[in-house]
């Protein structure tokens, strides 16, 4: 029997298991993928309140580290099924069944992708998410990164250094991320900027991409030649197994205020997977906090 278990290992999951061990409680961080989650993938941090600069891996690595220093135990397994009765069970696709006086979901986000044919047999043959793990299969060749925001310019950036090209897709007439990094994207001579365009598919051959195809607002119809797309076009929450347990608003996020509180005692939510405007390091490492907060006084005043 754990005082808490925390579903999810990102920031918000593992600030929230630091919060709950510095008070005595015992945690159990249960994570389906890789501990730190999407902020691993990121190349370059420079948000993070007093640090000039690091790595998402950086930043991930250090905070498993701290977690475990602490006492938390970490299982990389797939929560698939949550139920209380008094105290929490919470069921794992592995056939695990783990106990605890109370729960935070911090499932986080997984990327969404276009919807186009043959997408999902090229994710892994051309198509990506992550220059951080893949930009190196691309050095010296043609890439094209779909999106306008952060994600998407901070990929470009990285991807820069390397490929012989980048052309960035952007479906609005702008791009919306930071200006900094547009602008540093825009006097890179390798990288090109197309706004105004959307992506209606891809051409491969042999099963590997070859390009993608786009749409301008005009109707015409473009070919990009590249050897690998990266999509940062947007993330989707993980939260369909909690759908019994709590509310979920229209895109799928748990319907939860800053209190980090669900309509079920006992049970809270943090990080990107809570319905919020902004969705930051800084932010879910917050909720992380609060939701721990709110557990701590939910334990002790059963207790």
């Amino acid at each position: 029997m754990f005082d808490i278990i925390c579903v999810g290992g990102g920031a918000a999951g593992l600030t929230a298991a630091l919060y709950a061990l510095r008070a005595g409680k015992t945690v159990l961080v249960l994570e389906k993928n890789s501990f730190g989650g999407q902020v691993a993938f990121s190349p370059k941090i420079e948000n993070w309140p007093g640090t000039q600069e690091m790595s998402g891996l950086e930043f991930a690595d250090a905070l498993t580290e701290q977690v475990l220093a602490k006492g938390a135990e970490l299982e990389l397994e797939t929560v698939n099924k949550i139920e209380k009765d008094g105290t929490f069970r919470v069921y794992t696709e592995e056939g695990s069944v783990f106990e605890s006086r109370a729960v935070i979901i911090s499932a986080g986000v997984k990327h969404r992708t276009l919807g186009l044919e043959g997408e999902q047999e090229l994710i892994g043959n051309g198509i990506s998410f992550c220059a951080v793990c893949d930009g190196a299969f691309f050095a010296g060749k043609d890439v094209a990164v779909v999106g306008g925001g952060n994600s998407a310019l901070q990929e470009a950036v990285l991807l820069a250094e390397t490929s012989k090209s980048i052309t960035i897709l952007q479906d609005l007439d702008f791009l919306t991320g930071e200006k900094t990094l547009a602008d540093k994207l825009r006097a890179a001579p390798n990288v090109r900027i197309i706004c105004g365009v959307r992506v209606t598919g891809y051409t491969s051959e042999g099963g590997e991409v070859t390009g993608v195809t786009v749409k301008t607002k005009a109707g015409d119809e473009i070919r990009v030649d590249c050897a690998g797309v990266f999509l940062a076009v947007g993330l989707i929450p993980e939260n369909e197994v909690f759908a019994d347990l709590v509310k979920l608003d229209a895109q799928g996020y748990i319907d939860a205020g800053e209190s980090c509180e669900t309509v079920l005692p006992g049970l809270y939510v943090a990080g990107d997977c809570r319905a919020k405007r902004i969705r930051q390091l800084t932010t879910a490492s917050a909720d992380g906090a609060v939701s721990a907060l709110a557990a701590i006084r939910y334990i002790d005043d059963v207790k």
